[in-house]
């Protein structure tokens, strides 16, 4: 009944300024459905149902300046890896809105980011299965050019249960930007673009506490600036947040704060990148109680290139540590010019990488035994021990051969400290060497054939500062050392393509766990239709997506899928 009353809501609301015919209908579907195996070898295990399934169908409308939305959702159950909160049939989102060029107002579910996000993002991630989208009302003002006002209220999504349950908490805050260029008719035709900016956000939860005094309210606000010149670029923004006692920072009442910093120059065949990041005891959830991923009210963006290849992608990727890091990456990107010795005929990309972060430096409190404040230590912005989190050192090489012919060398050099972002049961650093090698071949037909061939060699650092080879069974390792990966894509026209891939644990220091992974995949694209048909092993690995993480378990068996969109 709720459901068709929510239904019933939007159509009203739509129709209340012409005819729902006369307006326009978009929206899209998504399915995937997995049949798993029992596979011992590897570790995986078959659901009791066998079949899993997660399905979306968002159904969009505008007509004027009047819009509207719904999303059903689906896990009958949920594929492997998704969080526990997902199960059931229902509405998993519903808004209805208003705009015009003064004022645009949201009503129901919303996402929404104020300024890089340190203070509040409200967004989805289908594939890491992350939704915290708010659920209220979002006021979006423009009272004179270059002057933007945001405001917004409403309860986070914490899960689905055959539709949307919410975090006990309330999220409220407000934004404003000002474009200086903009805003100032003079400044218009400049070179130099200024762009200011400001958050509030505040959230609201009930002390049921029975043994500590703990603030129902807390917020966190902060500033932003942005330059632009020609091709330089400088933003950066600052954020402090008030005592948050929680589960994450085991309920300590010292206040916390964020800030990042980028700057990067750009012009033809070459480009510079140099980002800092800062951060201490910046969790900050609508409900104090919960961990992982569940119902964050803000996003720190992760200070470390984002890798497509499998095996440095999912082995051992580093997760954003919002209880503290000190972080810095750099890069550059440069193409030797074409017609050179170097360039040959295409030019030749280079690009190089490195990323880094440490343990902030803290002051301990020497009497916080004794004191009634709570106050753990004590920290200033990028105050850095010499504790490593994560060090990442990686370059690639990208050359076009001939007009059919291209090739990509990349090699990484990875080191986490899973003490701290942990994806093994195994203590101390890791670290692992891969080298990747990417060939792509048009034909004359139109078709074209890719190939990766990828390998990793991995090792441990013990407490002893001792490196031990995870291959090494006296090492008594529990995870699994070397990789290889081999992996052919043909596209056979517009309409067709198939892929074959092989992860071979070559390394294990378990020889009878030494397993191939085969996967073959089959697709169709007709139009807005995509059909994908995938047969094989996964390994057990962490999926990560802008520093947030989940784990996916090993699997063996068959994975639909289809999208459309409308």
């Amino acid at each position: 009944m709720k459901k068709l009353l929510a239904s019933g809501f939007i159509v009203l609301a739509l129709t209340a300024n012409g005819q729902l015919d006369r307006g326009n209908f978009t929206g899209n579907i998504e399915s995937i459905f997995q049949y798993l195996n029992e596979d011992s070898l590897i570790g995986a295990t078959q659901p009791a149902s066998k079949g899993l399934l997660n399905s979306y169908m968002n159904v969009y409308y505008t007509h004027g300046n009047f819009r509207g939305g719904l999303r059903f959702e689906s896990y009958l159950p949920r594929i492997q890896g998704y969080p526990t909160a997902f199960e059931g049939t229902g509405l998993g989102m519903r808004y209805v809105g208003y705009g015009n060029s003064f004022i645009d107002v949201t009503a129901g579910n919303f996402y929404e980011q104020f300024g890089s996000g340190l203070a509040l993002r409200a967004y989805e991630d289908r594939a890491l299965g992350y939704d915290n989208m708010l659920d209220g009302i979002r006021v979006k003002l423009t009272p004179y050019r270059g002057v933007t006002l945001k405001g917004v209220y409403g309860l986070q999504r914490l899960a689905f249960r055959s539709g949307i349950a919410h975090s006990s908490g309330t999220v409220r805050g407000g934004d404003m930007e000002l474009n200086i260029n903009q805003l100032f008719q003079k400044l218009q035709d400049k070179p130099l673009e200024v762009v200011v900016g400001g958050s509030f956000v505040s959230k609201f939860q009930e002390d049921n506490d029975e043994t500590l005094i703990l603030p129902q309210n807390v917020a966190t606000y902060g500033g932003r600036l942005g330059l632009r010149y020609k091709g330089f670029t400088l933003d950066g923004e600052y954020v402090e947040k008030g005592q948050d006692p929680s589960q994450d920072n085991a309920y300590i009442y010292n206040k916390g704060f964020a800030t990042v910093i980028n700057a990067g120059y750009s012009t033809k065949g070459l480009g510079v990148l140099f980002s800092a990041k800062s951060v201490d005891n910046m969790s900050f959830r609508s409900d104090r109680t919960k961990v992982m991923q569940d119902v964050l009210i803000n996003y720190l963006p992760a200070m470390n290139r984002t890798h497509t290849y499998n095996l440095v992608s999912s082995l051992y990727p580093y997760a954003t540590q919002p209880t503290g890091e000190v972080a810095f990456q750099g890069e550059v990107v440069y193409t030797i010019p074409k017609g050179t010795a170097l360039g040959g005929k295409y030019g030749t990309t280079i690009n190089v990488n490195a990323s880094t972060a440490f343990r902030p430096k803290r002051t301990p409190n020497a009497t916080y035994d004794t004191d009634s404040t709570g106050i753990l230590y004590s920290t200033k912005p990028f105050a850095m021990s010499d504790s490593l989190y994560w060090l990442d050192i990686n370059a690639s090489i990208s050359k076009k051969f001939t007009k059919n012919f291209n090739a990509i060398l990349s090699y990484y050099h990875i080191v986490l400290n899973n003490n701290i972002a942990a994806v093994t049961k195994q203590p101390g650093d890791i670290t692992s060497n891969t080298v990747v090698l990417e060939l792509g071949y048009k034909f004359k037909n139109r078709s074209s054939l890719r190939a990766e061939f990828q390998v990793m060699f991995v090792n441990r650092i013990d407490s002893l500062n001792n490196r031990v080879p995870f291959n090494t069974a006296g090492s008594r390792a529990t995870d699994n050392g070397d990789w290889g990966t081999v992996l052919l894509e043909y596209t056979i026209n517009s309409n067709w393509m198939i892929s074959v891939m092989d992860q071979y644990n070559f390394g294990n220091y378990d020889k009878k766990k030494r397993a191939h992974h085969p996967y073959f995949t089959v697709g169709y694209v007709k139009g807005a239709t995509r059909i994908m048909a995938s047969y094989g092993r996964q390994r057990a690995g962490m999926f990560c997506v802008g520093g947030v993480c989940r784990f996916v378990p090993a699997s063996n068996g068959l994975t639909l899928s289809v999208t459309h969109s409308f």
